[in-house]
């Protein structure tokens, strides 16, 4: 059975977080995005609200065994990504690691990554929750890492977002929606840590923003 087909049966009576239509296409586009920001099979990689493992599908059969972490939760979705997305075999050669704490805490894997991800999480976190994982990019990454997020940029049509809690559907939650945030907000909290951002396409999955975060160059 293909990744699509197997997901449309999982989710027929349920809303895992993610739509169902493209399923295992926007996974695989964010594979994409990462193998173009330089991601190599020895690459430790972190899945920020990694969930039913659309994107993490992808990434454990890529990299190397043990290179896979994610943060989820709201754990009924890791035990449905691990019981019904990835198979038993690539779970066991492969020995991804979870984590469920729910505080955007990156330094519980003990070890610095390359690459965090963070795909449609930027678009349900309010400010204090991104400046947590601002914050965790640079404690818990390596000095060459990058910060692939995806978010949908306020404007005239969609405001700022100045709430204080997480929007949209999680361990504690049932009620969906998105939010966006001000990038002119965003490149200054990068500033204010010796962070760059630079943004990149809109995905074809589901039209969010890119952008890829680094920390400045040391001379």
């Amino acid at each position: 059975m293909r990744l699509q087909q197997k997901f449309e049966a999982v989710a027929r009576n349920r809303f895992y977080g993610v739509p169902v239509e493209n399923f295992e296409f926007a996974g695989r586009e964010q594979l994409t995005y990462l193998l173009q920001a330089g991601l190599n099979p020895d690459s430790k990689v972190l899945d920020i609200g990694c969930g039913v493992l659309r994107a993490g599908y992808w990434l454990i059969h890529f990299l190397d065994p043990g290179c896979y972490c994610g943060i989820e939760p709201h754990e009924g979705r890791i035990e449905t990504g691990t019981h019904s997305i990835v198979e038993p075999e690539v779970l066991r050669h492969k020995a991804p690691r979870f984590d469920t704490n729910p505080n955007f805490n990156t330094s519980v894997f003990g070890e610095k990554i390359d690459f965090f991800l963070a795909y449609s999480i930027w678009t349900h976190a309010a400010k204090r929750q991104i400046q947590t994982m601002l914050d965790g990019f640079v404690r818990d990454s390596n000095d060459s890492a990058a910060f692939l997020v995806s978010y949908l940029p306020s404007g005239w049509r969609h405001a700022d977002y100045t709430g204080d809690q997480w929007f949209g559907t999680s361990h504690e939650s049932d009620v969906p929606g998105t939010i966006s945030h001000s990038f002119r907000w965003i490149r200054a909290e990068c500033d204010q840590r010796g962070l760059t951002v630079h943004k990149l396409r809109r995905d074809k999955a589901h039209g969010q923003r890119w952008l890829e975060i680094r920390k400045n160059s040391k001379i």
